[in-house]
């Protein structure tokens, strides 16, 4: 039986940093706060346990409108017609879904090796958020 669960994410969306390596030797994650904040947002809408099967997975990161989409003076507050839909400078797409996928691990599957299809988009939005829509196949 399939398993459907769509999740939303507030705030803009981030993409998974490298990790650093201080000059004794450590190695951390500078994207571990971002992580923290991600998976306090999931935990209340993430299945209970963490998803086990196959997954196929949508991911739909919506960045925010910056100051030239929006008109001048009077109509200050709407978007210009010409305002783009599509999301094409940085933060690289791969970037954002990794970070994802690694943030997601132990709270919505077990470990993303597990999402075997993946759908995703960068788009503008006036509410800056990351929409995941999750279908699990079970293990047979």
């Amino acid at each position: 039986m399939y398993r459907f669960y769509t999740i939303i994410v507030n705030g803009k969306p981030r993409p998974q940093a490298r990790h650093r390596h201080t000059k004794a030797g450590f190695t951390y994650d500078p994207s571990s706060k971002y992580k923290k904040d991600f998976i306090t947002q999931v935990r209340s809408q993430a299945p209970n346990p963490p998803l086990n099967g196959r997954i196929s997975l949508k991911a739909i990161f919506s960045m925010p409108y910056v100051k030239k989409h929006y008109r001048t003076g009077k109509y200050s507050g709407m978007l210009k017609a010409n305002s783009p839909y599509e999301y094409t400078i940085k933060p690289d797409i791969d970037n954002l879904l990794k970070f994802v996928l690694d943030a997601g691990n132990k709270v919505l599957w077990y470990d993303d090796s597990q999402i075997w299809k993946v759908e995703t988009e960068k788009v503008y939005s006036e509410i800056p958020s990351i929409l995941l829509e999750i279908m699990e196949e079970p293990r047979i």
